[in-house]
């Protein structure tokens, strides 16, 4: 009898400790899709790892559709198609409606942020290319991706860093970003700008051709005024993970958001809640899986700023776990105050200009969308 009593005890034990498990685990759909960067990509890989711990925790099945270009990371998130999206600096762009979102189709889009990693950026050249600064950049092979504002205009803007435009380098377009960034190894290009763990860039390290980081000093002041007037999202950034940097040597580069796991303003707050949950609880899963996964942990990569206004599902999460602030309150009203004048203006300028050719709306467009962001200054 003892035996069977000891054994009752044990199953009430474990049948409660079931049932406050499922009482806490996140309610996570059977299937999700997530879109992001084209396979090989630091996005893809860090979207994978994730996915992989969703799937052995939770047994969420998760599809990733991989994309080269902004534009098809972006379609199935808007259609309905997709759950979640990994972009680049693209839910910046679609939120206010700039650069290849400045058309009658798109322009500004009620985007959310759920987390977004902190990585950085410079323009990364071949060894042999003879690029020490940005200023050596001119005349150069630049690798630029079609249809893809992300990396198009963080170059831009790392390039006025030195004080050239697009007019002072030869700019190449590739059809990908894989394309764009295998580029230097093939000698297509001699420099581009991207986040400094693709994998492309460790062939490159390798390759007969080396690489090298051109440096964006932190005390050069005019040139972070002419790099911020261009894209003013990112900041000074001492970056001690890049493909072919010494260990304990860090490269100077800017700090922006990649990849931002990104929802569209209507997704249930718990379906998002649920989401972040199940980011928080599995971190112990992937955050090795790349170099620089551990910067998902969300006192990281759940504050401001951030390339759009974080979901009301997601602020919830992190006000439970203290790590939202009455400052991260503060600049997210900001920054959606930012997005309802962007969208307001949008719909009374596509209504009053319906007629223009594309060319002169988007031109035409981006002249009143600095006009709204100057106002709200």
């Amino acid at each position: 009898m003892k035996k069977l009593a000891v054994f009752g005890a044990a199953s009430v034990l474990a049948c409660t400790g079931l049932a406050a498990w499922a009482q806490s685990a996140p309610d996570l759909p059977d299937t999700m899709v997530w879109t992001a960067y084209d396979v090989g990509s630091a996005g893809y890989a860090e979207a994978s790892a994730i996915a992989d711990a969703f799937g052995r925790e939770y047994g969420t099945r998760v599809r990733i559709q991989p994309s080269g270009s902004g534009i098809g990371r972006l379609q199935p998130l808007l259609q309905g198609r997709a759950d979640y999206a990994f972009l680049a600096t693209e839910a910046f762009f679609l939120g206010e409606g700039a650069y290849d979102f400045a058309t009658p189709e798109w322009g500004p889009t009620q985007l959310r942020a759920v987390a977004g990693r902190p990585a950085g950026i410079t323009l990364i050249a071949a060894g042999d290319a003879g690029i020490a600064t940005v200023e050596d950049a001119r005349g150069k092979r630049i690798a630029f991706v079609a249809g893809n504002p992300s990396v198009n205009v963080k170059c831009e803007a790392i390039l006025a860093f030195g004080g050239l435009t697009l007019d002072d380098v030869e700019v190449i377009t590739f059809p990908t970003y894989a394309a764009a960034m295998s580029s230097m190894t093939r000698n297509e290009a001699d420099a581009t700008c991207t986040t400094p763990t693709t994998s492309q860039l460790y062939e490159l390290a390798e390759s007969p051709r080396g690489i090298a980081y051109a440096p964006l000093e932190p005390g050069n002041d005019a040139g972070w005024d002419q790099l911020l007037t261009v894209l003013p999202i990112m900041s000074p950034s001492d970056e001690d993970v890049a493909a072919g940097l010494p260990e304990g040597e860090t490269a100077k580069m800017a700090a922006y958001r990649y990849p931002v796991i990104t929802t569209t303003a209507d997704k249930p707050a718990d379906e998002v809640y649920a989401f972040i949950k199940a980011l928080d609880e599995t971190f112990d899963l992937y955050k090795d899986g790349t170099a620089t996964m551990s910067r998902w942990s969300l006192d990281r990569s759940g504050k401001p700023a951030i390339d759009i206004p974080f979901h009301e599902g997601a602020i919830r999460y992190l006000t439970e776990k203290g790590i939202w602030t009455d400052e991260d309150q503060a600049w997210n009203d900001r920054r959606q105050a930012r997005m309802d004048a962007l969208v307001a203006a949008w719909d009374e300028f596509r209504a009053e200009n319906a007629e223009m050719d594309e060319a002169a709306f988007s031109e035409a467009w981006m002249n009143r969308r600095n006009e709204v962001v100057a106002s709200l200054d």
